[in-house]
Parts: structure tokens; C-alpha cells; sequence
């Protein structure tokens, strides 16, 4: 196999500048979508409920909005290019995605995280990063390869402000493309330059304090000091746990997908999706959760799950989140698997806390590593993440963490293994 063809310094010096100038503008583009979809979010569910004389989104807004969302995703998904983005079932996305795919791409996933569909904002961001790489090629001069090397700047730093700067968010996306070889090393650099200069335009410069943007946090963590043999066997349990429960969410939803979209049809399908996650959240909160932990991606809701003591509250919000998970994975709706799988695991892990009493930082480090293995398959990004999550706080965690992540990614492994012994022959059970 003939090796890719290697940039002069000259040009690969040029890619980093273009990379560094890059940043700002698809760290932009991610600010301002974030921004779009956090107002349009807060005036459907806090505004609106308000003007109605309502505490809290009433039962026909609870139930009545993801099928509207599902609505503006159909729109966007018939009548305008690019099918809204690529299927969550499909990962978080990355590659060269074309200029004219944008509107498409913002509304599909507006319609989707907005109204309170179960998936999370990291693959829209990705593509809308890559196509500001895209734009730039049309006004300078680049081949195929140098193409390639700026959209995926543009996503490196438009990533980076959901996952806390521009490691993880740059870590994700090396992980990922370990496949590609020696063909990911001209990313890597321009990448996260990047990255690193568009997180600027987050965390501020000199007395300009940044744009704030919502991703996953929790704050006053306690203080987990020391490591216990319990606490790696919960790990390692939360690990089998979170992969068995993804998966299951996973199989429910390419059944969705590949069968009833098939009979059904996708309008008729992403309206039936939408219907269904309003009404399970409802229905958690009839049996005493609160219906705004049940939808949305769950990076806002993670602390109130933190800070729950009840078996049951938690058992409701597991079951409930993880079928409208499937739900929005399968129907239709655009938007990535990362964050709903973290919220997940961290779910997982509270049983823990609720019947033996181990410390909720715990909890944190090892539901996020657990979930971000089991969704993403990336081991070294889960541990970072969960270690940058929790901070100082956790740091005595970590072991835990990196076992949830190994257990989780073994897991999901010896499952795709059996999943590929027992599958039938192409047609034998054809419908």
C-alpha cells in the first residue's frame, strides 16, 4: 500500500495558519447556534409555561412540543439538502461536510435539541466546524487533502467548548480517526491550533470575559480521597452495565430505523418519535420524576441526578431516558448519542451512591467514562473526559474511571463479536 504523499513544510505551515484562523470563526458559528438553541429552548419550556400561568411545562407542552420539533426536522430533512446530517446511529460524524448542507444541518438539529428530542449538540457541532473549514477553500486555493485537513480544524475547534476546552474535544477526534493511519497526521496539528484559539473565544482574553456556553458540568463536587475495592468493582459493573444498556438502545433503534421507516415511512415515523418521547417523559413525571431530566440530551439535568437519593426517582429516569433515547436514535431525529449515554451511566452509578453510600464524585468519573466508551468506543477520551469533569475534586477516582472505560469498551466489544457469530444469512429472514 503506497503511503499518502507528504506536505512541504512550507505548506503544512500554511495549514496551521489557516487552521489558527480557522478557529475563531467555526468557534463562532458554534457559539451562535449554541446560543439559538439554549434561548429557543428557555422560551419554549421557561418563558412560555410562564405566560401560561404554569410553574413548569404543562402535560400538553411536555407532550405536544418533541412532536413539533419532529415536524421542523421532517422540513428539514425533505426540503432541504443534505438529509439534515448523517443518522446518530452513525456516530458523531466527521469528514468533509459540503457548504450547502448548513441550513439543513442547523435546522434539523434545532428542531431536535430545542423541542427535547433525546440526543446531544456534539455532531451538529462537528459538521457546521467542518463546513467553516469548507468555506474557507473557496476563496484560498487547496487541494483534496489540504480540503480535508481544514474542515476537520474547523470541527476540532468548534467541539471544543462541550467538552471543556480543546482537549477532549481534539482527543475525540484523533481517537476517531486512528483508522485513517498515517493519514490523520497532517490533521493534528492545525487541528488543535485550532482548537485552542477558537476556545478563546469561550474562556475570553484579557478583560473580555468570553462567551458562555452550556456544556456538561457539575459543580460542587465533593472531595473523593482515596480509592476502595468497592468503588473499582463498581467501575468495572457500571462499565458491563452502561454497554448493555446502550446497546439495547442501540438495537431498538436501528429496529426502528431499518424497519418500521421502511414500512411506515420517515414523516410519518419522526412524528410517531416525537409523540412517544413526550409521552414517556410525561409519564415519568406523573410517576414523580421531573419530565425535563427525561428529554433533552441530560448534560443540564446531570447535577439534579447527582443530588437524587431515591431508588426509585432514579430507576424511573434510567428506564424512561433510555427508551426515548432509542426513540430519538431510530425515528429520525438529528443530533449526537454522546451526552444522553453519559446521562445514562452517571444513572447507573447513583444506584451505587443510593445503596451503598459511595461518594457522588465517584458516581460522575465513572458514568462518564463508562458512558462516553460505550457510545463513542474511545477509551483514552472517556478517561480524560471523566477526569477533566471532576476535576481536582475526583483526581483519587480516576482508577475507577479508566476501569469503567475499559469494561464498558470490552464489553461493547464481546458483544459486537457475538452479535457477528449469531447474525443471519443476508435474506434468510427476510420479511
Amino acid at each position: 500500500m503506497a503511503s499518502p504523499p507528504e506536505l512541504s513544510g512550507r505548506m503544512y505551515l500554511r495549514l496551521v495558519g489557516l487552521g489558527a484562523a480557522i478557529g475563531i470563526p467555526a468557534a463562532l458559528v458554534a457559539a451562535l447556534f449554541l446560543a439559538v438553541v439554549h434561548d429557543l429552548e428557555h422560551w419554549l419550556w421557561t418563558d412560555l409555561p410562564n405566560s401560561l400561568g404554569e410553574s413548569s411545562p404543562p402535560w400538553y407542552l411536555v407532550i405536544g412540543l418533541p412532536v413539533v420539533g419532529a415536524c421542523i426536522v421532517v422540513v428539514a430533512r425533505l426540503l432541504l439538502p443534505g438529509d439534515g446530517g448523517h443518522s446518530p446511529l452513525q456516530g458523531i460524524g466527521g469528514g468533509v461536510t459540503p457548504l450547502a448542507h448548513a441550513p439543513g444541518i442547523a435546522l434539523a438539529a434545532i428542531g431536535t435539541l430545542a423541542f427535547g428530542a433525546v440526543l446531544g449538540p456534539e455532531a451538529p457541532l462537528i459538521a457546521l466546524g467542518s463546513i467553516v473549514g469548507v468555506a474557507v477553500t473557496l476563496v484560498v486555493r487547496l487541494d483534496e487533502r489540504e480540503r480535508a485537513v481544514l474542515a476537520t480544524a474547523g470541527s476540532f475547534s468548534a467541539i471544543s467548548a462541550l467538552f471543556g476546552g480543546p482537549l477532549v474535544g481534539g482527543m475525540l477526534m484523533v481517537e476517531g480517526g486512528l483508522e485513517t493511519g498515517a493519514l490523520l497526521l497532517p490533521l493534528i496539528l492545525p487541528g488543535f491550533v485550532a482548537a485552542a484559539i477558537g476556545y478563546v473565544i469561550f474562556v475570553g482574553l484579557g478583560n473580555w470575559g468570553g462567551i458562555a456556553v452550556q456544556g456538561l458540568v457539575v459543580p460542587n463536587l465533593p472531595p473523593y480521597e482515596g480509592t476502595h475495592v468497592l468503588d473499582l468493582l463498581l467501575g468495572v459493573a457500571v462499565g458491563i452495565a452502561a454497554a448493555v444498556v446502550v446497546t439495547l438502545a442501540r438495537r431498538a433503534a436501528r429496529d426502528i430505523a431499518d424497519r418500521r421507516t421502511v414500512r411506515l415511512g420517515m414523516p410519518t415515523v419522526l412524528l410517531a418519535g416525537g409523540l412517544a418521547v413526550g409521552l414517556l417523559a410525561q409519564i415519568a413525571d406523573w410517576l414523580g420524576a421531573n419530565s425535563q431530566d427525561v428529554l433533552f440530551s441530560g448534560q443540564a439535568s446531570v447535577p439534579d441526578l447527582v443530588a437524587l437519593d431515591s431508588t426509585k426517582i432514579v430507576v424511573i429516569l434510567l428506564v424512561a431516558k433510555g427508551l426515548a433515547y432509542a426513540v430519538s436514535l431510530g425515528c429520525g431525529f438529528r443530533g449526537g448519542p454522546v451526552f444522553p449515554g453519559i446521562f445514562l451511566a452517571i444513572a447507573l452509578a447513583m444506584l451505587g451512591v443510593v445503596w451503598f453510600g459511595v461518594s457522588p464524585t465517584l458516581a460522575v468519573a465513572i458514568g462518564t467514562a463508562a458512558g462516553t466508551a460505550a457510545v463513542t468506543r474511545l477509551l483514552i477520551t472517556s478517561a480524560l473526559f471523566a477526569t477533566l469533569l471532576v476535576g481536582t475534586a475526583g483526581l483519587d477516582a480516576v482508577p475507577a474511571a479508566v476501569l469503567a472505560a475499559a469494561a464498558a469498551w470490552l464489553t461493547m466489544a464481546a458483544i459486537d463479536r457475538r452479535s457477528q457469530a449469531v447474525a443471519p444469512i443476508p435474506g434468510a429472514l427476510a420479511e
